[in-house]
């Protein structure tokens, strides 16, 4: 029976780790990842590549973990995605990659996430990096947004023999990476940093604290700067909130600017210069994997923590592993029921919320049931903050200060397939076209976007 069960991977105990930032899965050793490797069939028609977003030759580089060749297996992976250790912590493999694995028919799915970390982290443990262009083509493009998708683009470009320069509006590079994602899930220095050191070492340029449509217009970069063409991967940093009485209290948040503070300026550190508030009881919105990075943050920093959602446990967006580890956590998750008011006292400061109970009924546009109040079901839970994790939209900066670049009703910008937006040498993907999506779909329209980048260049 060993075959159809995976070998289980070692985390920091529960109780531990609700009181500190550090790690919380510790990953495979050399002879956790290579008994894990045996598990792969090794199929004819692998459906795991087809499950892959940026389509990384799976059996490959597990194969090469079997035969204890880290270089190798690393070489293969860096083929097709530039930030293989982020991947191998934070991308839903269980509906993408792992989903589609033969082994989860009548067992366990290969855990292929935890193998792709283990390569990547022993990779850069040995100071491997990834192979660059042996030729240069001697042409300019410009990447806005150092996240997911514009590293990914960059990457690409840069393993084509293009000449790339990323601009980035904040202090430091990563983007959601470095401001979204907790050091709980995704460590900045171990891991985002060494991850763009690769994405550098292929060629790149990278330039931090410059606002596109601010600093400078796209139009500047294309016909005083000499890019030939653009690539938009500015990402989705709009908040959206729900508009209910009292949503304007102190105490009220959104996850964007809550995490901001904890992730990018590690507000969590008592050394930090960046003040957070550390409540008492919170109530977090959302059932998505942000709605659980903040309520987890929050715990850390020692409240109570409430996730208030709306559906039901099946329905939450959230991945298991990060539900799972919420509830080992001690987050409370009051499902079922939506906030209808935000109760503040004579300084304006939250002290409670009012929600309401609901039911399922008929499935809405997302094929999900939708949700029903229940008539005078209101109840109250204290707290003296609220997150609001309702998802977020694009920043209209680029888009308002771009002639020629349409977007659509959810101000996300318009692009086909291959990037190319309505604006002629201007791509775009990731989160400012499709809205707040996952890491690895960012990175699969990076991928995208490259290769059409390379088709228009070459054609040009």
């Amino acid at each position: 029976m060993d075959g159809f069960v995976r070998v289980p991977v070692r985390e920091q105990d529960a109780k531990e780790r609700a009181t500190n930032f550090k790690e919380v899965c510790l990953g495979y050793n050399k002879e956790e990842a290579e008994k894990e490797a045996l598990r792969c069939l090794n199929c004819k028609n692998p459906k795991c590549v087809q499950g892959c977003p940026v389509s990384i030759n799976i059996p490959a580089f597990i194969e090469q973990v079997k035969q204890g060749n880290v270089e190798e297996a690393y070489q293969v992976i860096s083929q097709s995605s530039a930030l293989p250790a982020v991947c191998g912590r934070v991308c839903p493999q269980e509906s993408q990659c792992e989903g589609q694995c033969v082994r989860g028919i009548k067992g366990d799915a290969v855990s292929i996430g935890k193998l792709e970390r283990y390569v990547a982290d022993t990779a850069r443990e040995m100071g491997i990096k990834p192979e660059g262009a042996k030729e240069k083509k001697g042409k300019k493009v410009a990447i806005i947004g150092s996240g997911p998708s514009g590293l990914t683009c960059a990457g690409d470009l840069a393993k084509m023999g293009y000449d790339v320069t990323i601009f980035e509006a904040l202090h430091e590079a990563g983007g959601v990476l470095v401001y979204g994602i907790p050091e709980f899930r995704l460590p900045k220095d171990a891991v985002v940093k060494k991850e763009i050191e690769n994405v550098k070492s292929l060629g790149v340029k990278l330039e931090t604290d410059v606002v596109i449509g601010k600093s400078v217009t796209i139009d500047d970069l294309m016909e005083k700067e000499g890019f030939e063409a653009v690539f938009i991967g500015s990402g989705a940093g709009l908040p959206r909130f729900m508009n209910i009485p009292g949503e304007q209290a102190m105490g009220v948040f959104s996850a964007n600017e809550f995490l901001t503070r904890s992730n990018l300026m590690k507000a969590f550190d008592e050394n930090s210069r960046t003040p957070i508030m550390r409540p008492k009881k919170c109530v977090v919105v959302g059932g998505g994997n942000v709605a659980m990075d903040a309520a987890r943050t929050a715990l850390r920093l020692g409240a109570e923590v409430h996730v208030v959602y709306r559906r039901g446990e099946e329905e939450l967006p959230a991945r298991k592993e990060e539900v799972g580890h919420a509830k080992e956590e001690g987050i409370i998750f009051d499902l079922l029921c939506n906030p209808v008011e935000i109760h503040a006292d004579e300084n304006g400061w939250v002290t409670g919320i009012t929600c309401i109970r609901m039911e399922l009924g008929e499935p809405d546009e997302s094929g999900r049931r939708s949700p029903v109040e229940v008539p005078g079901s209101e109840f109250e839970i204290e707290c003296d903050a609220v997150i609001m994790s309702l998802g977020t939209s694009p920043n209209p900066l680029i888009s308002s200060t771009t002639a020629g670049l349409d977007i659509n009703k959810r101000k996300c910008i318009v692009a086909e397939d291959n990037g190319q937006t309505s604006k002629p040498g201007v791509f775009a993907g990731g989160d400012a076209v499709t809205g707040a999506a996952t890491v690895i779909l960012a990175m699969g329209a990076g991928k995208a976007a490259a290769k059409g980048i390379d088709e228009y260049l070459q054609n040009k």
